[in-house]
């Protein structure tokens, strides 16, 4: 008979999904269909009456393309919320932008190319709504190309008239509770923006300046009276700019201060009797200078100096927060120009001298008219100059130190005292409860409540304005006659109603009258008012968007089940929201507080232009695909900064290829099962309900690890289930049966319900990491009413509930039993190896495995595993032999009652299976056949 073509009898992998996934091209095709049958609007509909989890977006400004950093953010909150509604929640996903504020004022004045007294206000406004909303849709289209579900036809928008009333109506209740004041004070001052920031908005940066150390002189030192020589108190700065608004000088109340001859015969220099070692090198003085006197800081009470630059003299204060660590042990005090300075200024009723204007440059009130109109940075080479001019400099030198930079710009700041409105942490309590509010949160990491809880513990009041055009207006009026501000509730809730329906620019474009009640009058009996001009900080527009947002949606809750953003929130956004929420509400906005790390380059630097190392998300899109970013998120301990670059991306793209190669074996096995061909587990193969003892062990991991948001760890399962113990060993010893058995014999059914098992599971455990990816695996699945039923009906993989496992398939004796038999496979591979290597074999499949067993060990059971064990070492047969006492040169070491000897398999090779057995050639119609494949064609009748 003509010879036969055997590979047409076999039971080859038949599928229509693709080994290279082409993802760049099949993810927007994917993303059209979701829009198309609003995939999101109906897992609403599904999960309606559910248990809810709220995860509250912090809105990123819409001032630009998204960066990596939005990415990872948005993909972790994805992750999180598909998560959560396969588990059966009701998890909504409510995106937002914040549309107000310095990054949307800073990027439209350089689009313009004007500074902000060359612009009408509300022209701008205008302006400035049009950029924001321009850039909402920009991103909006990116973050949904991420494959990120949320209701991305109704965002909150910060720029929204019934979000800026509840802005409001935020700042009216914590100002009819007396939380709001106004007062003049230092506070961080960008004089390139020309606005007071808050500590949020402040970031460090390594910065040369000047240091100096400047003697004061003392008239009349208190414990010599007529005193020929000449006293100075020694004073150390890097801010020499701030010498001209000097009011005091600040010793510390329980140290002694030695007072030392100074280089000239007649000069006795003050300074702290602890720092003398470590500053007198600088100030040209022996290593053991000459002390004439040593005496308590109280003892200066009282005294007075010459101020520099000034013909006045300045006070000599008492304070903690003096030093011993750096500087001389006297501090400088300017009450404008400093925190502590200021309050210890005000418990002393000293005035708060600030001769700086909003530009940074001096103003009429300087001491010293040479400086005036000058910037203050660039008017230290004046100061330095005129310090030596009058003989005070006693050393100058340079320090690079962390200084505050504005965020936005990028230039350093300034603490300048000037007239604003603040929130007082104080009134109340509300730092104590801030701290008590913390500790009903769960923060993950774990440290963030130790972070949290140390920035509330320092934190100064909250400055609440800023002297720009965008955002949402203070609220308040002045009277002309007394000057005072109203904070009255008919005021304020009358210009509620009027900005929620016609938004804040209404406040610039209406008259005055328009917003006070009809007949209203000052307490003071005056009736001629002043708008103010000023805007709140953009903080507190997102910081509030637990009352805009999560109050006025009745999908949401409050407090939301979780915010998530990046650890530079717990000064912004965690804090913001934080403070007021406690204030008004007395609790927390959030349960639980999950943070991130930023995005840095493969060598860890952070990434910018300048560098040429920025890794642009939409670069990766166009390139990779969004699921092969998603995969790199799920993959990353995000608790620390993250790294990312076309290296990490390529790898990441490898381990997607090997786990798409698992579908695609998985979906190619399955191409003629249906659910009535699935065989129960009592009747399946051990191998079989081993593998689905694997994969019940990795629902369970990968469930716990989500449920803890530990990506990582579920990443690392999933991956280990794919590569090893899926493509490495399983679906590689099952081929011989899915290949070569009857397509409808238990053998054959039995693995291809293990691989149906895995299918369903599997698609559904990487639904929320590889979305794009799973849904082809979805629509990939053969067709049947079974499969789709037991899917539940569902058209997207999306719709599907998280997998459990049957209890049945958690068999601790079975799993006790496979240890031992993969001990027994490792030690036979190496010993097949070993065969191969010496040339006794090519193929596996040519080697008979004989188990030298010990009658009088515990493995005798192994006599019935023959079969399951040549599927498991892939060979032709595996033999037990008995034997009194196991050759120790055989001995397998983690099976000491068992031994490996390796032999050629006996018989011919089968053409159609490749096994060696040795009834091949005894059916005369298939010669070449062995015994089991020669049944299977003759079954086919061909």
């Amino acid at each position: 008979m003509p010879a036969m073509n055997y590979k047409e009898t076999l039971n080859l992998p038949k599928t229509d999904f693709p080994m290279k996934g082409n993802l760049p091209k099949a993810e927007p095709e994917i993303l059209a269909s979701w829009k198309k049958e609003r995939l999101y609007t109906k897992l609403r509909t599904l999960r309606k009456g559910s248990p809810r989890f709220v995860l509250h977006d912090g809105p990123p400004y819409a001032n630009g393309d998204i960066h990596m950093g939005h990415a990872l953010n948005k993909i972790l909150k994805d992750l999180i919320v598909k998560y959560k509604t396969m588990q059966g929640f009701d998890a909504p996903y409510l995106p937002g932008w914040d549309c107000h504020g310095m990054p949307i004022e800073h990027a439209l004045f350089e689009r313009l190319g004007k500074k902000k007294d060359e612009i009408d206000r509300v022209l701008f406004r205008e302006k400035a709504k049009a950029f924001a909303l321009d850039f909402v849709e920009r991103q909006k289209g990116q973050f949904e190309r991420l494959g990120v579900f949320g209701d991305w036809e109704h965002p909150y928008l910060t720029l929204d008239p019934k979000y800026e009333a509840r802005v409001i109506h935020v700042f009216k209740e914590l100002s009819l509770k007396e939380y709001i004041y106004r007062r003049k004070k230092p506070v961080y001052w960008c004089p390139s923006c020309e606005t007071a920031l808050a500590e949020a908005e402040v970031e460090y940066e390594e910065r040369e300046d000047p240091s100096l150390f400047v003697k004061f002189k003392i008239p009349a030192p208190p414990f010599k009276k007529g005193a020929k020589e000449a006293f100075f108190f020694v004073i150390w700065t890097t801010t020499p700019w701030t010498l001209p608004a000097n009011l005091a000088v600040a010793l510390h109340p329980e140290k002694s201060y030695a007072v030392v001859k100074g280089k000239e015969e007649n000069e006795r220099w003050i300074m702290a009797a602890e720092r003398l070692s470590a500053v007198s090198a600088s100030l040209g003085l022996p290593a053991d200078p000459e002390i004439v006197t040593t005496q308590e800081g109280e003892r200066f009470v009282g005294t007075a100096y010459n101020r520099p630059f000034s013909k006045e003299e300045g006070k000599v204060l008492m304070s903690d927060f003096v030093s011993m660590e750096e500087g001389t042990g006297i501090v400088h005090i300017a009450p404008g120009h400093g925190e502590e300075d200021y309050f210890l200024g005000l418990r002393n009723q000293l005035p708060i001298f600030s001769p700086v204007d909003e530009e940074g440059r001096f103003n009429d009130e300087v001491p010293v008219p040479s400086l005036k109109g000058k910037k203050v940075f660039e008017a230290n080479t004046d100061i330095l100059r005129m310090l030596k001019t009058q003989k005070a400099l006693l050393h100058e030198n340079s320090v690079t130190h962390p200084y505050p930079h504005c965020w936005r710009c990028k230039q350093p700041i300034l603490f300048r005292a000037t007239e604003q409105w603040f929130l007082n942490v104080e009134k109340e309590d509300l730092r104590k409860r801030l701290l008590g509010a913390t500790e009903s949160v769960k923060w993950i990491p774990a440290f963030g409540k130790s972070r949290i809880q140390g920035m509330l513990k320092t934190r100064p009041d909250w400055c609440l304005s800023r002297q720009r055009y965008w955002g949402t207006p203070i609220p308040v009026v002045y009277c002309g006659q007394c000057h005072a501000p109203v904070q009255e509730r008919p005021f304020f809730e009358k210009v509620e109603r009027i900005i929620a329906s016609e938004g804040t620019d209404a406040w610039f474009k209406r008259g005055l009258e328009d917003f006070l009640p009809k007949g209203f009058r000052c307490r003071c009996g005056g009736t001629i008012f002043q708008k103010e001009e000023d805007i709140l900080d953009v903080w507190f527009d997102s910081g509030v968007s637990y009352e805009a947002v999560l109050k006025t949606h009745p999908e949401l809750t409050y407090p939301a089940s979780l915010y998530l953003e990046g650890s530079d929130q717990h000064r912004g956004w965690f804090q913001v929201s934080l403070i007021p929420a406690v204030a008004n509400d007395g609790f927390a906005p959030y349960r639980e507080v999950l943070t991130h790390g930023f995005v840095m380059d493969g060598e860890g630097l952070k990434m910018s232009k300048s560098r040429g190392n920025v890794v642009s998300p939409l670069e990766v899109l166009k390139t990779y695909g969004a699921d092969i970013l998603r995969l790199w998120v799920f993959s990353c301990q995000y608790g620390d900064d993250v790294r990312i670059s076309d290296e990490i991306l390529q790898r990441t793209a490898e381990a997607y290829r090997k786990i798409r190669n698992t579908f695609k074996y998985l979906l190619g096995n399955l191409y003629d099962f249906k659910e009535k061909d699935a065989v129960p587990y009592a009747k399946m193969l051990e191998v079989d309900r081993w593998a689905l003892l694997v994969l019940g062990r990795l629902v369970q991991e990968a469930t716990e690890a989500m449920d803890r948001y530990a990506f990582h760890r579920a990443h690392q399962a999933i991956y280990r289930f794919c590569v090893i113990d899926l493509s490495s060993f399983y679906l590689d010893l099952l081929k011989d049966r899915l290949y070569t058995f009857n397509s409808g014999s238990l053998e054959r059914r039995s693995g291809q319900t293990a691989l149906f098992h895995i299918l369903e599971v599997l698609s559904r455990i990487l639904a929320p990491v590889l979305s794009f990816t799973m849904e082809e695996v979805n629509r990939a699945r053969p067709v049947s009413s079974e499969n789709r039923d037991r899917a539940g009906g569902i058209s997207s993989i999306h719709e599907a509930r998280w997998p459990s496992c049957p209890a049945e398939w958690i068999d601790e004796a079975l799993e006790e039993r496979w240890e031992t038999l993969l001990k027994l496979r490792e030690g036979a591979l190496k010993a097949i190896e070993a065969f191969r290597m010496a040339g006794k074999c090519g193929s596996s499949l040519e080697v008979a495995v004989h188990l030298l067993l010990n009658r009088k060990g515990t493995l005798d059971w192994l006599e019935n595993y023959t079969e399951t064990l040549a599927m498991l070492l892939i060979v032709s047969e595996v033999a037990v032999e008995p034997i009194e006492a196991v050759p120790s040169q055989k001995r397998i070491p983690e099976l000491p009652d068992l031994g490996i000897e390796i032999r050629r398999a006996p018989g011919k090779k089968c053409s159609r299976c490749w096994n060696w057995r040795t009834t091949v050639g005894k059916d005369p119609d298939h010669p070449e056949l062995c015994d089991r494949c020669a049944s299977v064609v003759g079954a086919l009748k061909l």
